[in-house]
């Protein structure tokens, strides 16, 4: 097996970097860009509690645990956002691709899409998962519908799972995309982003 390690994943439109605290700046510009934190359902930090958010992922790869990028969109060089392999389970292997969030410039460009195919792609064909996983808040509609519109499937809804930043319980959708259904979802993947499939 091959070991589950930072890397830096190119495409056409975007560049997964491992995260570090050179990406600060970056991720704070990338943060201000449609006041992200604000929303009530999902997790994505201020502007000034960015460092403290780095080093809590980076604490996170050290400890095995995950695996965080920043996300850069090629056209313009800028950094838009972050996003994670996390509850990395090295043995079996599989990951969870979550932790992520972009610009509000940058939705709906195809650096999401993009980031996901380079994501699953290395998870699938490097390190040979068997299953990647995504989570999302119930009331995250739209990430919800971006997952599903990935290809993955609902595992289920894990109730009160956990706590928000607010100390209210959360419901978690849990899908996952299995291994022999990888060649369907990269040929959607590469037909959304306009390439052959």
């Amino acid at each position: 097996m091959t070991a589950l390690v930072p890397v830096e994943l190119t495409g056409e439109i975007v560049r997964l970097e491992p995260l570090s605290h050179d990406h600060a700046a970056g991720l704070v510009e990338a943060t201000k860009d449609g006041e992200l934190w604000k929303l009530w359902y999902t997790s994505v930090p201020m502007p000034d509690g960015m460092e403290a958010e780095i080093d809590r992922r980076l604490a996170l790869q050290d400890a095995g645990t995950m695996i965080p990028f920043v996300t850069r969109d090629l056209r313009s060089g800028k950094v838009i956002g972050m996003t994670t392999y996390m509850n990395i389970d090295a043995d079996l292997p599989r990951v969870e691709i979550g932790s992520t969030w972009n610009a509000e410039s940058a939705q709906g460009s195809g650096t999401n899409p993009e980031s996901k195919l380079l994501l699953l792609a290395h998870a699938f064909e490097v390190w040979d998962c068997p299953a990647v996983e995504f989570r999302t808040s119930w009331h995250n509609r739209q990430s919800r519908a971006a997952i599903e519109k990935l290809g993955a499937k609902l595992d289920g809804v894990l109730r009160q799972h956990t706590r928000t930043s607010d100390g209210s319980l959360r419901d978690t959708c849990v899908y996952s995309v299995v291994q022999a259904e990888w060649p369907q979802v990269r040929a959607s993947l590469r037909f959304r982003l306009g390439r052959e499939v």
